[in-house]
């Protein structure tokens, strides 16, 4: 094993035990902290500690000439940023200051709620078009807890044995092991209910609840594939995807009058500027619903 190896594998290590990021996570840093390595020639964490803003910056530079977007720029900077702070303390100089560099601006993009018909069309539509019955049925639950949830794909996937048959209210785990509390709607604990009962696994309190073709724990990628054929089938649009559901969740609830921070709580974000998204696509929303209603401007 060279010494880049070496320590790359330390910094894997690092992410993904002590750390405990997603698989999906792990890669992505994996994948930066590489090219860093690779490009600078560093052998030992007291080179990498003795990276600069300088070097951070020549290195994204080669990056964007590469083609890499602003928004995958600023990705990158993130997780260098993070690499290079481990190293500092690999070295015994935690507190010495971080390379001062700003990522690129970003347009911050609205998100794209779908319909409800749209949604339990979509739900339907990945049971029916399932190879098989308990397939179709796990599918079709998932999609529920999205939309009728508020919750995260990683979240409604991380559920086990343990947490069903579901009560009226989920304790779920989010982002930072934060924990909230989600009101369950009656048509939910169905779905859920329903695939439980046609699944072939048995169930555990300590394997996760959704499982795939072969048992296994199952991968988001599957959901994702599952959607994507549906809405190719019901003509929707490709910003309709699993995480479009929470974003539909979020505005609808918006639409019926919730206040911003019950919506953030609901949704387990940090601060109420991440919520506060959601006024904006409420706002487009209604924008959008005028234009194509009224009269005057469908005659326009």
């Amino acid at each position: 094993m060279t010494a880049p190896e070496g320590l790359l594998l330390q910094w894997r290590d690092h992410l993904a035990t002590n750390l405990r990021r997603s698989p999906h996570t792990v890669r992505a840093y994996m994948a930066a902290a590489k090219r860093l390595v690779n490009a600078s020639g560093a052998q030992d964490w007291n080179a990498l500690a003795a990276l600069g803003a300088r070097d951070l910056r020549g290195h994204l530079a080669s990056r964007r000439s590469e083609g890499l977007s602003n928004a995958s720029a600023a990705c990158e900077l993130s997780a260098l940023k993070a690499l290079l702070a481990f190293a500092r303390t690999q070295t015994g100089s935690p507190d010495a200051p971080p390379p001062r560099l700003r990522g690129p601006r970003l347009k911050k993009g609205l998100p794209r709620p779908v319909t409800p018909d749209d949604a339990e069309n979509l739900a339907d539509g990945v049971a029916a078009m399932a190879r098989e019955g308990w397939i179709g049925a796990r599918d079709r639950a998932v999609l529920y807890l999205l939309y009728g949830a508020g919750l995260r794909i990683a979240e409604a996937l991380s559920l086990t044995g343990a947490d069903v048959p579901l009560g009226e209210v989920l304790v779920v785990t989010g982002k930072g092991r934060k924990q909230r509390q989600v009101p369950i709607l009656p048509q939910v604990r169905e779905a859920v209910a329903e695939y439980i009962a046609a699944s072939p696994w048995p169930l555990d309190k300590a394997e996760p609840l959704f499982r795939g073709a072969k048992g296994g724990p199952l991968n988001p990628g599957m959901v994702q594939k599952a959607m994507a054929r549906a809405r190719k089938a019901l003509g929707l649009p490709d910003t309709a995807t699993p995480h479009a559901l929470r974003h539909s969740f979020a505005t609808h609830l918006l639409g019926e009058g919730a206040d911003l921070r019950s919506l953030q709580e609901l949704l387990g974000h940090a601060s109420l500027g991440s919520t506060q998204i959601y006024t904006k696509v409420d706002a487009n929303t209604l924008l959008e619903t005028y234009r194509s209603a009224h009269p005057r401007e469908a005659k326009d």
